[in-house]
């Protein structure tokens, strides 16, 4: 019995990718240096998915393509408050790269340095407030970013593993939530 296949054309019309940076590195050989190329993408529907993903080739469009393919087989769900901010505040960690994230209400915009920035314009956020702190390796940036990301939860995924109504976790603005927390923005 043959499985269906699935139409990737349908799934990849509708995804967006930057290019974050191109490393050349070059070798030594015995007639000269061989130039190799590293690229960093990072790809996203702008509907709460998005990856990233390095590649490497002896020239650039194929590196390019490469991290394009990778990024795209390590896409990750993330959800997003009304479909434009985060949940809530979050820290990210990965080697030196340290990065805070803020909701942010609307109209504020994407603040946000470089390879954060990319990776929020892909996400579909449109308010955020980040900052980047240790290094400014992007590689490093952006692994301590999706750490943070990785950790998001929405009011409804809280309350499903509590089982609890979300009213009960987030209460009414302005009041007492459940457990006494006041919810302000």
């Amino acid at each position: 019995m043959a499985r269906p296949q699935r139409d990737d054309r349908r799934e990849d019309s509708d995804i967006v990718d930057k290019l974050v940076g191109i490393n050349r590195v070059a070798k030594v050989v015995k007639g000269g240096r061989r130039f190799g190329f590293a690229a960093l993408v990072v790809v996203g529907d702008q509907r709460g998915r998005v990856g990233f993903g390095h590649g490497k080739a002896r020239e650039v469009p194929e590196a390019i393509r490469k991290a394009t393919e990778a990024a795209k087989k390590g896409m990750v769900r993330v959800p997003l408050r009304e479909g434009r901010t985060l949940h809530h505040d979050m820290r990210g960690v990965f080697g030196a790269g340290r990065v805070v994230m803020r909701a942010a209400p609307p109209g504020t915009g994407i603040i946000a340095g470089g390879p954060m920035r990319a990776i929020f314009e892909c996400l579909g956020v449109q308010d955020v407030v980040a900052k980047s702190t240790g290094t400014q390796n992007p590689y490093n940036m952006i692994q301590a970013t999706f750490e943070a990301l990785k950790d998001m939860q929405s009011p409804r995924m809280v309350a499903q593993r509590r089982g609890k109504k979300v009213s009960d976790i987030v209460g009414k603005r302005g009041e007492p939530a459940a457990n006494g927390a006041e919810i302000t923005e």
